[in-house]
């Protein structure tokens, strides 16, 4: 490790047992509930290791998903800053974003978020602008409201927001019906011991049909049944997975069956459970119902089969990643990115909740809390190799390389297996080694926000609360939100907007000098896009082109819902794509 940068200013406010080293170089609290910056929750330590954790041999759970765990950024140093205990106030949030700035880091990952709101009323959007302008990149959790269109969280422009995708791991536990039909599902805890003689089998939603939450296998409605020895199926909702389980063994249950909500289709999660279990997609749950209610004596067993590699299907949109568009400023496609948020190891500082294992130092858990510091790790990464770089050229590096396709070259697909949509995915799914080189970056400089904030008719007083300083918008030009340079574009067509809109986009050569490229256009069903130039002919480094794009609505169209397409920017060597997204009503 390196040491410490000559800029860095923050401090450690442990106390006098427990001291920084050279990766941990800050760690600081905010919560007037907490006086110490120690995490007792795990979820500050998964998220920071994922980030910028060490190599660490041999890493697992429960001897599952074994192997060299290390970081995005190894080599990067932290510095935590503790806002949350049993909630996690605004004012905490900013003084601990105003207090990193100071102290002089390079990337904020935010692992968390609140409900949508106007710019000037978000305490992450205002820390952030102020962190941009000091070139510093925020990153942040997209959410996890999904699949819910409008659920968004940290909606800004000059925020990376990141939604989640599944991972190519499965660790494997398969439902085994009396009828010997068979669904495979997944759970990190995977007992050796477990007998694979069939027990009986019920479905806690018939236990007690006066009781409203039985199917949610509440503690308080199975402390009324009789269901020891017995697997039981449980549904999703309510209280969290775990804490089923722990009702369930509770009650004398031999084993659980987790069955997913119509929402959440084919998402699986493993999980650290105190019982055998096993977490099934909603049709398999519908299909081990229904044989359920087909005899009088239905059974089951569970067959554990361990870690599994090569899902081709990955990555996946996680059902719970939240969805756009974007509620505050329809004109930005948002989330920006997707990255691993299912089912992911990383280190975990206190005791992982099962009864063989009380030692644990990983767990696996999954959501874009552990999306976003991948792509915080990433950022981190492109800082080190670009330091000239602002936060906008990160982001735009990040966003333009992105895949669009799975592992084995199809659609990114969504929770139903079907095709995923830009509100989903944004610009697709983050691959760092081509984002370390663009060709193109659409840059942003933090002046050219004020020409956008006004034009979201905030008042003087709005915008200037956001840039901490006065404000007359009536002296500044205003733009229509997608006239921002950013590396996509988001319209909407209805009765109150025009059926032809212009926009222009500049773009800057990081690549070689002499570099030519040229555009290709994949319009949304229904829009016809016209590219002006058609051709970029760089002769230097650093030297910016402009462009012109104009959508328009084909009068032929009757379609209403969202289309989209892209817009490729192709040289001899690179691809440089914007995803176009319309919402036709």
């Amino acid at each position: 490790m390196p040491p410490p940068p000559a800029k860095w200013k923050g401090k450690c406010d442990f106390n006098l047992t427990t001291k920084c080293n050279n990766k941990i170089i800050g760690a600081r609290y905010f919560n007037s509930f907490d006086d110490s910056p120690i995490d007792d929750d795990g979820h500050g330590t998964h998220t920071a290791s994922t980030a910028a954790g060490n190599f660490v041999r041999g890493a697992n759970v429960f001897g599952n998903a074994k192997g060299t765990a290390v970081g995005i950024a190894p080599l990067a140093h932290l510095a935590i800053y503790k806002v949350c205990s049993a909630s996690c106030s605004e004012s905490d949030i900013l003084a601990a974003m105003d207090a990193a700035i100071d102290d002089g880091v390079d990337i904020l990952s935010l692992s968390l978020g609140g409900f949508a709101n106007n710019f000037y009323d978000d305490s992450i959007a205002l820390g952030a602008y102020s962190a941009m302008e000091k070139g510093i990149l925020v990153s942040c959790s997209a959410g996890n409201a999904g699949p819910s269109n409008f659920s968004l969280s940290n909606e800004a422009p000059w925020i990376l927001t990141v939604g989640a995708s599944t991972i190519d791991r499965k660790i494997r536990a398969t439902a085994v019906l009396g009828n010997n039909q068979t669904f495979d599902g997944e759970s990190t805890f995977q007992p050796m011991d477990f007998p694979p003689t069939l027990l009986p089998l019920v479905y806690a939603g018939m236990l007690n049909t006066s009781d409203r939450n039985i199917q949610f296998c509440t503690a308080a409605s199975l402390n009324r049944t009789d269901i020891r020895g017995k697997i039981v199926v449980c549904e999703i909702g309510f209280t969290t997975r775990t804490a089923k389980g722990r009702a369930v063994k509770a009650a004398g249950g031999a084993a659980m069956i987790l069955v997913n909500p119509a929402s959440y289709a084919n998402l699986t999660l493993s999980e650290s459970h105190v019982l055998p279990a096993t977490h099934v997609s909603y049709a398999d749950g519908l299909k081990i119902k229904a044989y359920i209610n087909s005899t009088s004596t239905p059974t089951a067993t569970i067959v554990f089969k361990g870690t599994i590699i090569g899902d081709d299907r990955a990555p996946v949109v996680a059902a719970f990643s939240s969805r756009g568009p974007n509620y505050v400023s329809r004109g930005i496609l948002k989330p920006d990115i997707i990255g691993p948020g299912v089912n992911i190891l990383a280190a975990w500082p206190v005791s992982v909740e099962n009864n063989t294992n009380t030692n644990a130092t990983f767990n696996i858990i999954s959501g874009t809390s552990m999306s976003c510091p991948h792509l915080s790790g990433v950022a981190a990464l492109l800082k080190s190799s670009h330091p000239d770089w602002s936060p906008a050229a990160i982001k735009s590096a990040i966003m333009t390389t992105a895949d669009i396709v799975n592992l084995a070259q199809n659609p990114i697909e969504d929770e139903r297996f079907l095709p995923a949509n830009v509100f989903a995915t944004g610009s697709g799914h983050v691959n760092p080694s081509r984002a370390n080189n663009p060709g193109l970056i659409y840059d942003i400089q933090p002046e050219d926000y004020i020409p956008y904030l006004c034009g979201l008719n905030y008042t003087d007083r709005e915008v200037s609360s956001i840039l901490q300083r006065k404000v007359n918008c009536s002296a500044e030009s205003r733009i229509p939100e997608a006239q921002l340079n950013y590396p996509s574009f988001a319209l909407t067509f209805s009765a109150l907007q025009p059926t032809v809109q212009t926009y222009t986009r500049t773009v800057t050569n990081v690549g070689e000098p002499n570099s030519s490229y040229d555009v290709e256009i994949v319009p949304p069903p229904g829009i016809d896009v016209v590219v002006k130039p058609s051709k970029l002919d760089f002769l230097a480094v650093n030297q910016k082109l402009q462009y012109q794009v104009t959508f328009s609505r084909l009068n032929s169209t009757t379609n209403i819902g969202v289309v989209q397409g892209y817009l490729k920017w192709n040289s001899s060597r690179r691809s440089v794509r914007c995803p176009l997204a319309v919402i036709l009503q």
